[in-house]
């Protein structure tokens, strides 16, 4: 860890845990005590500020949709200021797992017992809950509202990768929208497949596949929704063989938007330009 924070009134306690923490201190981890409400307060403020981080980017990277702008270049540009930092500065169809989600709601609702109104933390949640659906939206403009009878193939499930973590997963509501809009699922994850068969059990209209490309045969379009790095450099030659259209709606900015272009797809992603 960079950082080991100690909650504790307890003179032993606070002893027992420096010793404890001291190999650690010894690598550079800076360590702080300090009493069991401020250290609970500073766990969930740090997670909810980085949720606030990736909230504000997704915001910002509608809005260059809107503009013309390319969030690529804004993020660069606004993460080379050391008083913001690069980290959690990337957008995408919002942050999932445990922590973030969690820790914004205690947060929030530890506000509220103490009647105070956290309207950020309020808007933070509502930006993410929004930007889930995001790639649903783009797929419904695309298809001009109409999805009945296709076929998508999902990349990803795990709310990140390296993790078969689908806690609050933005891959589960785009998999329930698109089949409720009468279309089907066809989707694959290294790891996250298992959990995903527990959490939608027997459900119409979703399939699994134990090859990323297998999952491609005759759907009309692939929706990337986790960053795995198998995702970061397919074959497209036979991406583009497989898929019914040369279509790709990607929720994680895997792709260099011009790079693809030239390869023949129609590539959707977040805050730049479609081509």
């Amino acid at each position: 860890p960079d950082r080991i924070v100690v909650g504790t009134t307890s003179t032993k306690a606070e002893e027992v845990m420096q010793n404890l923490y001291e190999p650690f201190v010894a690598q550079g981890a800076k360590l702080f005590v300090m009493d069991s409400r401020s250290a609970e307060m500073t766990k969930y403020a740090a997670n909810s500020f980085l949720a606030t981080k990736i909230s504000f980017m997704n915001e910002m990277a509608n809005l260059c949709e809107l503009t013309g702008a390319d969030v690529d270049a804004v993020r660069l540009g606004v993460g080379s200021d050391d008083r913001i930092g690069a980290k959690f500065m990337y957008p995408g169809i919002g942050y999932g797992g445990s922590c973030f989600p969690k820790d914004v709601k205690a947060l929030y609702k530890t506000a509220k017992d103490h009647n105070y109104d956290f309207q950020i933390l309020n808007a933070v949640e509502k930006v993410n809950d929004s930007q889930k659906l995001k790639l649903v939206e783009k797929i419904q403009n695309h298809y001009k509202g109409n999805l009945k009878g296709k076929r998508f193939a999902l990349w990803g499930l795990a709310f990140k990768p390296d993790t078969d973590d689908i806690r609050e997963a933005p891959a589960l509501e785009i998999i329930k929208q698109i089949i409720e809009a009468g279309a089907s699922v066809v989707a694959y994850d290294p790891e996250a497949i298992p959990n995903t068969k527990k959490y939608f059990g027997d459900k119409s209209g979703l399939d699994f596949v134990e090859d990323e490309y297998k999952a491609l045969s005759d759907a009309d379009a692939l929706i990337i929704a986790t960053e795995w790095s198998q995702f970061r450099a397919p074959d497209f030659e036979l991406v583009k063989s497989k898929l019914k259209s040369a279509t790709i709606f990607d929720g994680r900015n895997l792709y260099n938007p011009a790079t693809i272009k030239a390869k023949g797809f129609h590539y959707e992603s977040i805050g730049r330009e479609v081509v």
